[in-house]
């Protein structure tokens, strides 16, 4: 059976490794013309998507390359600043948790499949046939049982089968830029930010890098005009929104133009109510974006992944009983993601002077509160801060036919 996966990213890598396992023949087709190497911006691992890391053999890989970012320092206008002990908070809402560069999470996944799964490079999907005949903006039309749309918040897949983008994304009412920067500040170990209300921002290195990443979240009234592949204009709007503030922002603006690195997005939450159409299927940001930075999507784009993958094996291909199964098994959680990022949303980046005092005080608390207290209070709110811990990962071991890799 022949499935077609397009983004190689982290969705994409992590379907073709299961799906390799399950027997399947896997083709990945990427838009860009390499895989991507800048080290992108800290993702979050929980339990369960830790467990599955597990599973696939490269636990140790991504500890190894955990960002080692343990303290952070919150800077404000005539005020003192003040610290926070990440590992405390970390502890509290996570029995199993990492930090990593997302292109580092996304080169160890291709690490492990590159040589199982064919990789189509510098090239995307212009059609879906029902029938199954994918045509190609580069290559030859070709035939696939199905197709997987694991290609990120503004998914090709998705346009083509379930409509354009504006019909399931909700924007949640701020933005995100990050930014790889020289590690000036010699960062090690630690986060540096500045807040204010309405606006953050702040710089962390990585363990294994030579160089920083700065971070900006921002809120505002309304949405901005842009469109996500217009770097320039992305660059202006991220300096208007910061202009005044103070600490390290003017100096870090000024190296907009010569960063190596520039990322800019809204934070969406897509709601779709069904991730599958026919033959097709979407999985990650793709299909359920919880909103970047605030909802926990990498671990779920692994869950999604894995359970997708799982589901259509159970079934033996039969994607008519598999697809409708894998939205089951996911849905719930994805529902959950969804009202959790819309809080957090709220919270990361102050809204008003009590909000800003309210971050920094309970700031304080994590600090001085007993470890044990904490996990105790955090695990008795499931759908709250520790959210992300409670998927039930399935065991899909019984449909394997091919040795792990590596």
């Amino acid at each position: 059976m022949r499935i077609l996966v397009s983004g190689a990213s982290i969705t994409g890598p992590v379907l073709a490794y299961w799906l390799g396992r399950y027997g399947f023949e896997v083709t990945v087709v990427e838009r860009a013309p390499t895989l991507r190497k800048t080290g992108g911006h800290a993702v979050d691992l929980f339990r369960p998507a830790m467990d599955i890391a597990e599973k696939m053999g490269v636990l140790d890989r991504v500890q190894a390359m955990k960002t080692g970012t343990d303290w952070i320092t919150v800077h404000r206008k005539g005020a003192k600043p003040v610290e926070l002990d990440l590992r405390r908070l970390y502890t509290a809402i996570s029995d199993r948790h990492v930090e990593i560069m997302r292109d580092d999470l996304s080169e160890i996944f291709y690490d492990l499949t590159r040589d199982s799964a064919e990789y189509v490079f510098d090239d995307s999907i212009t059609a879906i046939s029902d029938d199954g005949e994918v045509s190609f903006e580069r290559g030859p039309d070709r035939r696939f049982d199905l197709v997987l749309g694991a290609d990120g918040l503004h998914s090709n897949v998705r346009r083509l089968t379930f409509g354009p983008e504006q019909d399931y994304a909700a924007w949640i009412g701020a933005y995100l830029a990050v930014v790889s920067i020289p590690n000036y500040l010699g960062l090690d170990g630690r986060m540096e930010l500045v807040a204010e209300v309405g606006r953050m921002a702040g710089t962390y290195g990585a363990a294994h890098l030579d160089h920083a990443r700065a971070g900006f979240f921002f809120r505002t009234p309304e949405p901005l005009e842009y469109h996500y592949r217009d770097v320039e204009r992305q660059k202006q709007l991220l300096r208007e929104h910061f202009a005044g503030m103070g600490w390290e922002v003017p100096r870090i603006l000024g190296m907009l133009d010569t960063a190596p690195a520039f990322y800019f997005d809204s934070i969406t939450q897509l709601r779709l109510d069904t991730w599958t159409r026919g033959r097709v299927a979407l999985a990650g940001d793709a299909g359920y974006c919880p909103g970047p930075a605030v909802g926990g999507s990498t671990s779920l784009a692994v869950i999604g992944a894995y359970v997708l993958a799982g589901e259509l094996a159970r079934f033996g291909g039969d994607h008519t009983r598999a697809f409708p199964s894998y939205e089951r098994e996911i849905g719930e959680y994805v529902r959950q993601s969804r009202a959790f990022a819309i809080g957090s949303a709220k919270r990361i980046v102050p809204g008003s002077p009590f909000d800003l005092w309210a971050l920094v005080s309970v700031m304080r608390l994590v600090n001085v509160v007993p470890n044990g207290i904490t996990r105790t209070l955090a695990k008795l709110n499931r759908n709250g801060v520790r959210l992300h811990d409670q998927f039930e990962v399935k065991d899909y071991s019984a449909y394997e036919t091919v040795r792990p890799i590596g």
